[in-house]
C-alpha cells in the first residue's frame, strides 16, 4: 500500500496520516549514517538475553514502550513540543538500557545530544550500525554539532 500503518492492537490496524511538513521550520527528523554495517543476529541475541531479566522486561514495558507510544501520538497529532520532550526521555532510556546495541564510538555523541539538547538519537532496527534516527528542534545547531557525520533530513517541522 506504500502507506505508514498504526497498529493499535491485533484487531485495530489503520493507515497513519503523517502531518504535512513545514519546509520553512527549523526542526527536523534526520538519519545519521554511522558508516558501520550492522548485523542483526548478534543484536537480537543481546536483546533476548536481556529479556530473561525481570528488570529489563519492566523497563521495556514501563519506559521504552510508553515513551515510544507517546512519541508516535505526539508526532501524529502535530504536538512538536510534546514530541521533543518524549524523544529526549526515549533517547535517555535507549542510552541507559540498550548501550551494547549502540556502536561504541557513538556513545559520547549520543550523550552530547542529550546534554546540549541540540539533537536526540534513537536506534533504527536492531541497532549495531547502519543508520541512527535523529530529532532536532534546530537543524542548523544539529548540523554544527554533527559536522563530522553525514545527515539526511527525512522530515521538517
Amino acid at each position: 500500500m506504500s502507506l505508514p500503518i498504526l497498529i493499535n492492537s491485533s484487531n485495530d490496524i489503520e493507515p497513519a496520516g503523517i502531518p504535512s511538513q513545514s519546509i520553512t521550520g527549523k526542526g527536523a527528523v534526520f538519519l545519521l549514517d554511522s558508516g558501520i554495517v550492522g548485523e542483526t543476529a548478534p543484536m537480537v541475541n543481546i536483546f533476548m538475553e536481556n529479556m530473561k531479566q525481570e528488570g529489563f522486561r519492566s523497563m521495556l514495558k514501563n519506559k521504552f514502550v510508553k515513551y515510544t507510544d507517546m512519541c508516535v501520538e505526539d508526532f501524529l497529532s502535530g504536538d512538536v513540543k510534546g514530541l521533543f520532550g518524549n524523544v529526549k526521555k526515549l533517547s535517555h532510556v535507549v542510552l541507559d538500557n540498550f548501550k551494547p546495541m549502540i556502536p561504541a564510538q557513538f556513545h559520547g555523541l549520543w550523550k552530547k545530544g542529550l546534554d546540549t539538547g541540540d539533537y536526540y538519537l534513537k536506534l533504527c532496527g536492531s541497532g549495531g550500525g547502519g543508520y541512527i534516527l535523529g530529532f532536532t528542534e534546530d537543524l542548523e545547531k544539529a548540523e554544527a554539532s554533527l559536522k563530522d557525520y553525514k545527515l539526511e533530513v527525512v522530515y521538517n517541522f
